[in-house]
């Protein structure tokens, strides 16, 4: 792990500074529109228009790319991002937000992108894994650090809008000036959304629960916690158990995904999800119920994306699994984008207490149609033989989810050949 990061050093440290940067304006918007005494439809809304433009940047940044250039494209997208943010508390107005959220989400994805895709070229055969598990390793700690940032700062005023700003714009220093020009940018053209339900309707579906369970993680969980009366302090930390019980557990559920049934897991995790929610939806008022509501959640449903991905592999056929990922990644996207939009209108009807509700009624669809499809389709049906987990982030773009089709492929290779030669 060392040699793949003094490799590519300065693409992680470049990355863990744009995390704390994005990491930052989620909790901070949510914190100051509360502030400010924006209605949860509005902040909702606000929300939900990053998970819009990030979406878009998807399709649209790789052809971006390919007309000017990986450095055009990062060095300008960079500099909208910087712009953005310290925009914020100039314009306070929910909708000057909204238009500023969907900037933003189509900025750090095509920045994302870009990263990625010179942290795939940079990677060889033998430690592609590596290099996929310390990326997903550093935007976790850079989520986790942004959270520290918050509760040491004043959400009413400039500083804490300033400082994710100026992260954003060093950030691209030692990036820009230390990677090699990028060969020739190609991505796969994603599958078709009827082939994809076709391979694996439960990986469609699991997807799209799963889209609305981040976008509540990523954009309303500061907004709950403000609404119950949390300090700044305490949402930091709620948010923080987050991202830490993700990268915890991420690696225990991979083993395990490697060896049993991967759906029966798929059901047990999501099932654990949905009870983790309920902690807090029936016991409401107690900071440290709402710390563990937070960590199981985050620690089923962050996995759970990476083995949702591997199940469907486990459907298709090598050349297949790269155009998969854009499919699947699409699909959750729609998902994302639904996701604060319903959890602010239930917050509003139910009370705060919507919040665990909304993720507790995703999480347990998840695992009561898994248990539905184990009725209609036997594993024994497999027509391939099943791929090995790799971790992957749920703050993923193309260009990390085909880096880790790559890894499945090249460890199924692998494996083939170590049974040959038995």
């Amino acid at each position: 792990m060392f040699q793949v990061f003094t490799g590519s050093w300065a693409l992680f440290v470049g990355m863990f500074m744009l995390m704390v940067g994005n990491g930052l304006q989620g909790t901070l918007l949510g914190l100051r529109g509360e502030a400010e005494g924006f209605s949860t439809l509005s902040l909702s809304i606000v929300m939900s228009a990053y998970f819009l433009g990030f979406l878009f940047s998807s399709r649209y940044t790789p052809e971006l790319i390919r007309r000017v250039g990986h450095v055009r494209v990062f060095a300008a997208l960079g500099s909208m991002v910087s712009a953005v943010l310290i925009a914020y508390p100039v314009l306070v107005d929910p909708w000057a937000w909204a238009v500023g959220r969907v900037i933003i989400g189509f900025c750090f994805c095509g920045v994302y992108i870009t990263a990625e895709s010179w942290l795939n070229d940079a990677s060889s055969n033998e430690n592609r894994g590596k290099s996929l598990s310390l990326y997903m390793i550093v935007q976790m700690a850079g989520i986790v650090f942004a959270q520290w940032i918050v509760s040491r700062g004043d959400v009413s005023g400039y500083i804490l809008f300033i400082i994710p700003s100026i992260m954003v714009s060093l950030a691209f220093a030692p990036v820009l000036l230390s990677v090699k020009p990028m060969p020739a940018f190609e991505t796969a053209k994603p599958m078709k959304l009827r082939d994809l339900v076709k391979a694996s309707p439960l990986a469609c579906v699991g997807m799209f629960m799963l889209g609305g369970v981040f976008s509540a993680q990523f954009g309303m969980s500061a907004v709950y916690g403000s609404r119950v009366g949390l300090t700044v302090g305490e949402i930091s930390f709620f948010v923080s158990s987050i991202y830490v019980a993700a990268l915890v557990l991420q690696y225990p559920i991979g083993w395990l995904s490697d060896r049993m049934d991967r759906r029966r897991l798929i059901v047990w995790v999501s099932l654990l999800g949905a009870s983790g929610s309920m902690i807090a939806f029936l016991v409401p008022g107690s900071f440290f119920l709402i710390v563990i509501s937070g960590a199981i959640v985050g620690g089923t449903s962050n996995p759970l994306y990476a083995l949702l991905i591997a199940y469907l592999n486990d459907y298709l056929e090598k050349e297949d699994m790269a155009s998969a990922s854009g499919g699947l990644l699409f699909i959750n996207g729609i998902g994302a984008i639904l996701g604060p939009l319903t959890v602010g209108l239930m917050m509003d009807f139910l009370g705060d207490n919507g919040f665990w509700l909304f993720t507790a009624i995703l999480m347990a669809s998840v695992g009561i149609y898994g248990t539905y499809r184990a009725t209609q389709r036997s594993r024994d049906d497999l027509e391939t033989e099943a791929v090995p987990y790799a971790p992957v982030s749920a703050a993923s773009t193309p260009i990390a989810a085909e880096l880790a089709q790559e890894v499945y492929i090249e460890e199924e290779a692998a494996m083939g050949e170590d049974g040959a030669t038995a």
